[in-house]
């Protein structure tokens, strides 16, 4: 009789594991003084006040070792740019390697990483860039694959300029030193490496054109148009349109529609306690989440967002 009820119990803690009855769930962000885990912290602790479904938050490699940590079953949830998602679903760039990986589904976009381009004064165009020395990030890296589109929308390639593969820190270190003429970067604006370089040398922000940002948005569906308003970095005169990736939640395409729709309800139904908790919750937008999603969507974050009016029914 003691191992019957050993077997039950262990059958139910299994099922258990796969709804909202408050089993305990995993999430993969990203390095411990990253902003995907300290994000990924505020947002468990909202959803397990909101649902009683308890999230463990693990520190990782983030965006693709997210995607394989949830294809081995290791988590049922994570936080990815959404570029590096699609790159995952279609077997593309980082992934061309490994082939496509689709046990992923997409919940919400949280919040933008913008692709900034950092340029000396005189440069005022992607197209001026055209045998300058410009640094597109580290080899392999989501920043080196986003310069590459947006030098395609331009008709170039990294052939027409003096390519380096440096750092956030480091392009800002080379460009104050003059070894620089550009730089690009991926992530949040204000991003503190430029906010810095603002006190030492003055520089431009570039604009994307609008036939070029057109082109991007068609081509690549997980690129968002997004404007630095001019009070960003100290040295802009004027707003500069650019486009931007999502830091986008998804989960286990196995995990149960109920779950899933409460999960999503929770960050969308608590942004201002999440914002208290990390100042990205202020980008937290019902209305524009389903935005530069590529790939397809839980049915439970469908259910939500069609039941709020942010997808058609």
């Amino acid at each position: 009789m003691k191992k019957i009820l050993t077997v039950c119990l262990s059958l139910l803690m299994l099922a258990g594991a796969m709804t909202s009855c408050g089993s305990k769930m995993f999430m993969a962000t990203g390095s411990e003084t990253g902003t995907y885990y300290a994000f990924g912290i505020v947002l468990a602790d909202e959803i397990k006040n909101a649902t009683g479904i308890e999230i463990g938050v693990q520190s990782s490699g983030a965006s693709k070792a997210n995607i394989q940590l949830i294809d081995d079953e290791t988590v049922d949830f994570a936080i990815v740019q959404n570029d590096v998602m699609d790159y995952a679903y279609n077997g593309t760039n980082t992934f061309a390697a490994d082939g496509a990986i689709t046990s992923f589904s997409a919940i919400a976009t949280l919040y933008a990483e913008v692709i900034q381009i950092v340029a000396s004064p005189d440069i005022t165009s992607v197209a001026d860039l055209v045998g300058k020395r410009v640094s597109v990030g580290d080899v392999g890296s989501g920043t080196e694959f986003n310069a590459q589109q947006i030098f395609e929308a331009y008709g170039m390639t990294f052939d027409d300029i003096q390519k380096q593969n440096l750092g956030f820190t480091d392009s800002a270190d080379k460009y104050k030193d003059g070894q620089l003429d550009a730089f690009f970067l991926t992530a949040g604006a204000p991003t503190t490496a430029v906010t810095e370089l603002a006190t030492a040398k003055d520089f431009n922000i570039l604009t994307i054109g609008a036939e070029e940002l057109a082109y991007l948005k068609e081509n690549y569906g997980y690129y968002t148009e997004y404007t630095i308003t001019a009070d960003t970095y100290e040295p802009m005169e004027e707003d500069a349109v650019t486009v931007a990736v999502m830091a986008t939640l998804i989960c286990d395409s196995e995990l149960d529609e109920e779950t899933v729709y409460n999960v999503t309800k929770a960050i969308f139904e608590n942004t201002e306690a999440i914002t208290v908790g990390h100042k990205k919750g202020e980008e937290l937008n019902a209305q524009t989440a389903v935005d530069g999603i590529s790939i397809p969507m839980h049915a439970g974050a469908v259910k939500y967002f069609k039941e709020i009016g942010s997808l058609a029914e």
